[in-house]
């Protein structure tokens, strides 16, 4: 396996510096994994348990009480199959709002790396967002696994999902570059962050389909919240097997690049002035 890497290594145009950033922001990742669950019984099982109580009580709520019903191509309108829907649904949803909300803090968490060690600060709000990333893999294999045994199927067009995780990260990350700069001087943020992200998660159709939105609402929806677009490619992809959203998909990656390149130059604009301010 190292053989390999240090092969890839050879024929990717990436100069020794990066890969020493790439190596060490591993290292971050797995270190961070690791304490986030260190003496817990359940260790790692915890992301999973926590995905799946969200999954009870939301399918309890919205299908059993509220009886919302989903009109999907060749699946029955059952409680399960609008479980499997929602935590789609929920996946994406919860791996975004977990790494965004702890990049948001991760500068002014660590005011030693940021005014003591010569360390490259870039990596610091990247850390929990692969984090979260990492967890939420646990739960979309759980995911994949449900909607095979249900459905009797797995649909090919999964092999297609590091089409969203591209966009996804390169949004969740240049957010989470921008606040954790403006975190620094405006502390704030984070509280402000919470409120917000609670209205986004009502706006975005994770817990209704998107046709209940009104037709005049469902436009704005689809092309101004780029979560929106998220989402229904994951339900696409991994329940319906054909992907129906390819034009917003190509919208949403144009938005998530420009937003990861303003919120990484306003990171390295601001960060010469951390360790004053901390």
């Amino acid at each position: 396996m190292t053989q390999k890497i240090l092969n890839l290594k050879r024929y990717l145009p990436i100069n020794h510096a990066v890969w020493l950033k790439l190596d060490l922001l591993k290292t971050l990742v797995q270190r961070n994994l690791e304490a986030r669950y260190k003496g817990s019984v359940l260790g790692n099982l915890w992301p999973i348990l926590n995905q799946l109580s969200q999954l009870l009580v939301y399918t309890y709520v919205f299908s059993v009480v509220l009886k919302v019903k989903l009109n999907l191509p060749d699946l029955p309108a059952t409680n399960l199959i609008f479980g499997l829907w929602l935590f789609a649904g929920l996946i994406p949803w919860n791996a975004f709002t977990t790494g965004f909300l702890q990049a948001s803090t991760a500068v002014i968490d660590q005011p030693n790396l940021v005014k003591k060690v010569v360390f490259p600060l870039g990596l610091l709000p990247l850390v929990p967002i692969l984090t979260a990333f990492v967890e939420s893999t646990m739960g979309l294999m759980l995911l994949i696994v449900f909607t095979s045994v249900t459905t009797q199927t797995i649909h090919p067009t999964i092999l297609l999902l590091p089409l969203i995780w591209l966009p996804q990260l390169l949004l969740t990350a240049g957010l989470g570059y921008l606040t954790s700069a403006l975190t620094v001087f405006l502390r704030d943020i984070p509280q402000t962050l919470g409120v917000i992200l609670n209205l986004w998660f009502y706006v975005t159709p994770i817990i209704y389909p998107a046709s209940s939105v009104p037709a005049a609402l469902r436009p704005l929806v689809f092309w101004v919240n780029p979560f929106t677009i998220v989402i229904e490619l994951y339900r696409d992809l991994i329940l319906i097997g054909q992907v129906n959203h390819w034009l917003e998909w190509g919208v949403m990656s144009l938005l998530s690049l420009i937003i990861f390149y303003i919120g990484l130059s306003i990171y390295r604009r601001l960060r010469p002035a951390f360790a004053d301010v901390l």
